[in-house]
């Protein structure tokens, strides 16, 4: 489940980020987030990506021309639009569509730079993640659900590194 660091996730980023560029708009800004977007990081060989919206309705002019090109509506997530690509059965790419107002405070991006600076927080992660997979596979608990206590640790350092209140990491339904 979880793949050694890959050299070539950035440039894949890159392609996925000009893709929903091309196809929603131009004036979007698109950063890479997830796993994935952390050098050395194991992770899931999904590339996520962060896309600064004016409004959902901003997404939903754009959706059609998205949804041609692969991207389906889909997930669990109930704070945020999400569009997932996917190759036969794999998913390849999950697009978060955060609005410019919510922007600032996103978890996923203060994760991110969190992680960037801090590698013992990144070595606490990656074995969270790990003992997740275990967990998973043992069928006692979801991936996502065995690692929130650890990411919900690590972004409140953050968030109050940045002078934010502690929120709920985990927003699926």
């Amino acid at each position: 489940m979880l793949v050694a660091y890959d050299p070539s996730w950035p440039e894949r980023f890159e392609l996925l980020a000009a893709e929903i560029r091309t196809h929603g708009d131009e004036a979007w800004t698109v950063e890479h987030i997830g796993s994935t977007a952390v050098p050395g990081l194991r992770a899931k060989p999904i590339i996520d990506l962060a896309v600064r919206i004016a409004s959902v309705a901003d997404l939903e002019r754009h959706r059609p021309a998205l949804e041609a090109r692969g991207w389906q509506i889909g997930s669990g997530v109930r704070s945020h639009p999400v569009m997932i690509l996917t190759a036969g059965e794999r998913r390849v790419a999950i697009a978060h569509f955060f609005t410019a107002a919510d922007w600032e405070t996103v978890n996923q991006r203060i994760l991110r730079d969190w992680l960037l600076g801090h590698p013992d927080d990144v070595v606490l992660y990656e074995q969270a993640k790990e003992s997740a997979v275990v967990s998973a596979q043992e069928g006692t608990t979801a991936y996502n659900e065995a690692k929130t206590a650890v990411i919900q640790e690590i972004v409140d350092r953050a968030r109050a590194a940045r002078g934010l209140a502690s929120v709920p990491v985990s927003d699926k339904a």
